[in-house]
């Protein structure tokens, strides 16, 4: 199938970041990011690699390269391949985020 009601796919874990995956290609893949307050995704980076944060609910720190800033609902942010980036809840409200990275890391 190729559609898909992103809400269906918002899965918390009381240890640690959810991802759950939306879809996948051997070109890309999208997910949601759910995290309770006090989560966080840690600063990395994806040689060869675009991957965006889109914020679906909450309001999540995000880190891209040396700028830290934190977003709400409707905002994204984008680290491009080999730039460091990672996002944090710092917040007392969960967090979701759709995320996708092209091209996939592991094909």
């Amino acid at each position: 199938m190729r559609f898909a009601k992103v809400s269906e796919h918002e899965q918390f874990s009381p240890e640690k970041l959810r991802k759950t995956n939306i879809f996948e290609s051997p070109q890309m893949f999208c997910d949601t990011y759910c995290l309770e307050p006090g989560q966080a995704q840690k600063v990395h980076a994806h040689e060869g690699a675009t991957k965006f944060y889109y914020v679906l609910a909450g309001c999540p720190t995000v880190t891209i390269g040396e700028e830290r800033r934190g977003l709400s609902p409707g905002e994204i942010a984008w680290s491009f391949a080999g730039e460091p980036h990672g996002v944090v809840n710092e917040s007392t409200e969960r967090v979701v985020l759709l995320v996708a990275m092209a091209p996939h890391p592991d094909h």
